[in-house]
Protein backbone atom coordinates (compact mmCIF):
# COMPACT_ATOMS: atom_id res chain seq x y z
CA UNK A 1 0.00 0.00 0.00
CA UNK A 2 0.77 3.35 -0.93
CA UNK A 3 0.37 4.85 2.72
CA UNK A 4 0.87 8.55 1.32
CA UNK A 5 -0.27 9.52 -2.06
CA UNK A 6 -0.07 12.55 -4.47
CA UNK A 7 -2.62 13.73 -6.44
CA UNK A 8 -2.30 16.06 -9.46
CA UNK A 9 -4.52 19.54 -9.62
CA UNK A 10 -7.42 19.27 -12.03
CA UNK A 11 -6.88 21.28 -15.04
CA UNK A 12 -10.32 20.09 -16.76
CA UNK A 13 -12.76 20.52 -14.16
CA UNK A 14 -14.13 20.32 -10.60
CA UNK A 15 -12.47 18.45 -7.84
CA UNK A 16 -15.39 17.38 -5.01
CA UNK A 17 -14.99 15.48 -1.90
CA UNK A 18 -17.49 13.82 0.42
CA UNK A 19 -17.41 12.60 3.71
CA UNK A 20 -18.64 8.59 4.81
CA UNK A 21 -20.31 6.83 2.25
CA UNK A 22 -21.46 3.68 4.48
CA UNK A 23 -22.79 1.67 1.89
CA UNK A 24 -25.14 3.84 0.06
CA UNK A 25 -23.43 5.10 -3.25
CA UNK A 26 -27.30 5.01 -4.65
CA UNK A 27 -27.58 8.14 -2.60
CA UNK A 28 -24.20 9.64 -3.48
CA UNK A 29 -25.03 8.65 -6.89
CA UNK A 30 -28.04 11.17 -6.92
CA UNK A 31 -26.26 13.77 -4.84
CA UNK A 32 -23.80 13.81 -7.64
CA UNK A 33 -26.27 14.59 -10.27
CA UNK A 34 -27.77 17.10 -8.37
CA UNK A 35 -25.14 19.42 -8.31
CA UNK A 36 -23.95 18.45 -12.47
CA UNK A 37 -20.82 16.30 -11.84
CA UNK A 38 -19.49 15.19 -14.65
CA UNK A 39 -17.34 11.84 -14.32
CA UNK A 40 -15.75 13.17 -17.89
CA UNK A 41 -13.67 15.99 -16.25
CA UNK A 42 -14.61 16.20 -12.51
CA UNK A 43 -13.37 13.98 -9.59
CA UNK A 44 -14.73 12.59 -6.33
CA UNK A 45 -12.47 12.35 -3.23
CA UNK A 46 -13.69 10.48 -0.23
CA UNK A 47 -12.59 10.27 3.21
CA UNK A 48 -13.16 6.89 3.90
CA UNK A 49 -15.40 4.56 5.10
CA UNK A 50 -16.62 3.88 1.87
CA UNK A 51 -18.94 0.46 3.04
CA UNK A 52 -20.79 -1.21 6.23
CA UNK A 53 -23.94 -0.04 7.61
CA UNK A 54 -25.81 0.92 4.43
CA UNK A 55 -27.45 -1.47 1.39
CA UNK A 56 -24.81 -0.86 -1.10
CA UNK A 57 -20.96 -1.83 0.40
CA UNK A 58 -20.41 -4.14 -2.18
CA UNK A 59 -20.45 -1.68 -5.10
CA UNK A 60 -17.45 -0.24 -2.66
CA UNK A 61 -15.25 -1.98 -5.83
CA UNK A 62 -17.18 -0.51 -8.24
CA UNK A 63 -16.42 2.88 -7.23
CA UNK A 64 -12.70 1.96 -6.48
CA UNK A 65 -12.08 1.07 -10.31
CA UNK A 66 -13.57 4.26 -11.31
CA UNK A 67 -10.04 6.34 -12.48
CA UNK A 68 -12.85 10.09 -11.44
CA UNK A 69 -12.77 8.02 -7.45
CA UNK A 70 -10.18 8.84 -5.27
CA UNK A 71 -10.47 7.71 -1.48
CA UNK A 72 -8.80 7.09 1.76
CA UNK A 73 -8.60 4.12 3.57
CA UNK A 74 -11.44 4.70 6.63
CA UNK A 75 -11.48 2.44 10.03
CA UNK A 76 -14.14 0.24 8.18
CA UNK A 77 -11.68 -0.88 5.43
CA UNK A 78 -9.29 -1.46 8.14
CA UNK A 79 -11.67 -3.48 10.04
CA UNK A 80 -12.19 -6.00 6.79
CA UNK A 81 -8.28 -5.97 6.11
CA UNK A 82 -7.62 -7.10 9.98
CA UNK A 83 -10.68 -9.67 9.70
CA UNK A 84 -8.49 -11.09 7.01
CA UNK A 85 -5.46 -10.88 7.31
CA UNK A 86 -4.96 -10.61 11.27
CA UNK A 87 -5.07 -7.35 13.43
CA UNK A 88 -7.00 -5.81 16.27
CA UNK A 89 -10.73 -6.80 15.67
CA UNK A 90 -13.37 -7.20 18.31
CA UNK A 91 -15.59 -8.96 16.50
CA UNK A 92 -19.09 -8.08 18.18
CA UNK A 93 -18.38 -4.39 17.44
CA UNK A 94 -17.74 -4.49 13.87
CA UNK A 95 -21.00 -6.49 13.26
CA UNK A 96 -23.08 -3.69 15.14
CA UNK A 97 -21.50 -1.23 13.08
CA UNK A 98 -22.82 -2.47 10.12
CA UNK A 99 -19.75 -4.98 8.90
CA UNK A 100 -21.92 -8.11 9.11
CA UNK A 101 -22.32 -8.57 5.36
CA UNK A 102 -18.91 -8.37 5.11
CA UNK A 103 -18.22 -11.19 8.23
CA UNK A 104 -20.56 -13.61 6.58
CA UNK A 105 -19.35 -13.32 2.58
CA UNK A 106 -17.36 -16.18 1.47
CA UNK A 107 -13.34 -16.43 1.94
CA UNK A 108 -12.75 -15.71 -1.52
CA UNK A 109 -15.67 -12.25 -1.50
CA UNK A 110 -13.39 -10.79 1.60
CA UNK A 111 -10.06 -11.89 -0.21
CA UNK A 112 -11.22 -9.50 -2.84
CA UNK A 113 -12.62 -6.65 -1.34
CA UNK A 114 -9.40 -6.49 1.30
CA UNK A 115 -6.68 -6.79 -1.89
CA UNK A 116 -8.55 -3.60 -2.88
CA UNK A 117 -9.14 -1.93 0.79
CA UNK A 118 -5.40 -2.61 1.37
CA UNK A 119 -4.35 -0.26 -1.61
CA UNK A 120 -5.69 2.70 -0.16
CA UNK A 121 -3.46 5.22 1.42
CA UNK A 122 -3.80 6.72 4.63
CA UNK A 123 -3.64 9.98 3.80
CA UNK A 124 -4.52 11.47 0.09
CA UNK A 125 -2.24 15.26 -1.12
CA UNK A 126 -4.53 16.86 -3.91
CA UNK A 127 -2.71 19.83 -5.84
CA UNK A 128 -5.38 22.80 -6.37
CA UNK A 129 -4.95 25.90 -8.02
CA UNK A 130 -5.17 27.88 -4.86
CA UNK A 131 -3.26 25.68 -2.42
CA UNK A 132 -2.77 21.42 -1.11
CA UNK A 133 -5.39 19.42 0.48
CA UNK A 134 -5.09 16.47 2.97
CA UNK A 135 -7.37 13.96 3.20
CA UNK A 136 -7.48 12.00 6.39
CA UNK A 137 -10.34 9.34 7.10
CA UNK A 138 -10.47 10.86 11.16
CA UNK A 139 -7.43 13.56 12.09
CA UNK A 140 -3.94 14.23 11.92
CA UNK A 141 -1.52 13.27 14.57
CA UNK A 142 0.60 16.14 13.90
CA UNK A 143 0.32 19.77 13.35
CA UNK A 144 2.68 19.98 10.38
CA UNK A 145 1.73 18.13 7.36
CA UNK A 146 5.47 17.35 5.91
CA UNK A 147 5.86 15.58 9.43
CA UNK A 148 2.90 13.30 8.54
CA UNK A 149 4.01 12.93 5.14
CA UNK A 150 7.37 11.97 6.01
CA UNK A 151 6.22 9.29 8.81
CA UNK A 152 3.95 7.63 6.32
CA UNK A 153 6.50 7.77 3.66
CA UNK A 154 9.21 6.22 6.19
CA UNK A 155 6.64 3.06 7.00
CA UNK A 156 3.59 1.96 9.38
CA UNK A 157 3.36 3.57 12.84
CA UNK A 158 0.69 1.79 14.43
CA UNK A 159 -0.09 5.02 16.86
CA UNK A 160 0.31 6.99 13.60
CA UNK A 161 -2.50 4.91 11.75
CA UNK A 162 -4.43 4.58 14.95
CA UNK A 163 -4.89 8.57 15.17
CA UNK A 164 -5.83 9.43 11.02
CA UNK A 165 -8.35 6.18 11.50
CA UNK A 166 -10.22 6.86 14.68
CA UNK A 167 -9.14 9.95 16.61
CA UNK A 168 -12.27 12.33 17.75
CA UNK A 169 -9.77 14.35 20.01
CA UNK A 170 -10.22 17.46 17.73
CA UNK A 171 -13.43 17.74 18.03
CA UNK A 172 -13.95 16.63 21.83
CA UNK A 173 -11.11 19.26 22.66
CA UNK A 174 -12.61 21.74 19.95
CA UNK A 175 -9.22 22.31 18.82
CA UNK A 176 -8.87 25.45 16.07
CA UNK A 177 -4.99 24.71 15.74
CA UNK A 178 -4.60 24.27 12.23
CA UNK A 179 -2.22 21.88 10.35
CA UNK A 180 0.99 23.30 8.57
CA UNK A 181 1.48 22.99 5.40
CA UNK A 182 -1.78 22.57 3.82
CA UNK A 183 -4.59 25.06 2.34
CA UNK A 184 -7.35 22.44 3.98
CA UNK A 185 -7.00 19.17 5.78
CA UNK A 186 -10.68 17.16 5.01
CA UNK A 187 -11.93 14.55 7.75
CA UNK A 188 -14.80 12.71 8.24
CA UNK A 189 -15.23 9.32 11.34
CA UNK A 190 -17.79 11.59 13.63
CA UNK A 191 -20.83 12.10 12.23
CA UNK A 192 -22.74 15.91 12.25
CA UNK A 193 -25.77 17.89 11.81
CA UNK A 194 -23.75 20.22 9.12
CA UNK A 195 -20.25 20.47 7.93
CA UNK A 196 -17.95 22.27 10.44
CA UNK A 197 -14.51 23.71 10.42
CA UNK A 198 -11.88 23.67 13.22
CA UNK A 199 -8.42 25.81 12.23
CA UNK A 200 -8.19 24.62 8.48
CA UNK A 201 -9.90 21.23 9.35
CA UNK A 202 -13.35 20.42 7.87
CA UNK A 203 -15.11 17.96 9.19
CA UNK A 204 -17.47 16.17 6.55
CA UNK A 205 -19.79 13.60 7.70
CA UNK A 206 -22.99 14.90 7.99
CA UNK A 207 -24.59 11.99 7.84
CA UNK A 208 -25.73 11.06 4.28
CA UNK A 209 -25.69 7.03 5.07
CA UNK A 210 -28.09 8.31 7.61
CA UNK A 211 -30.73 10.49 8.36
CA UNK A 212 -29.23 13.61 7.33
CA UNK A 213 -27.63 14.15 3.64
CA UNK A 214 -23.62 13.93 1.74
CA UNK A 215 -22.20 17.41 1.68
CA UNK A 216 -20.07 18.04 -1.27
CA UNK A 217 -16.59 20.23 -0.95
CA UNK A 218 -15.31 21.55 -4.28
CA UNK A 219 -11.67 21.74 -3.38
CA UNK A 220 -10.62 25.23 -5.23
CA UNK A 221 -12.87 27.34 -3.16
CA UNK A 222 -13.33 25.68 -0.39
CA UNK A 223 -17.14 25.83 -1.19
CA UNK A 224 -19.87 23.81 0.22
CA UNK A 225 -22.74 22.39 -2.13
Amino acid sequence: MARFQQVAANDKGRDLAVGDIHGHFHRLQQRLDEVGFDPAVDRLFSVGDLVDRGPDSEQALVWLAKPWFHAVQGNHEALAVNLVRGGRLDLGMYRAAGGGWFIDLPRAEQERFVEAFAQMPLALEVQTATGRVGLLHADSPFDDWSVLRANLLAGDDPEVREVCQWSRRRLREDDERPVAGLRALLVGHTPMLKAKVLGNVWHLDTGGWGSGSFTLLELDELRLL
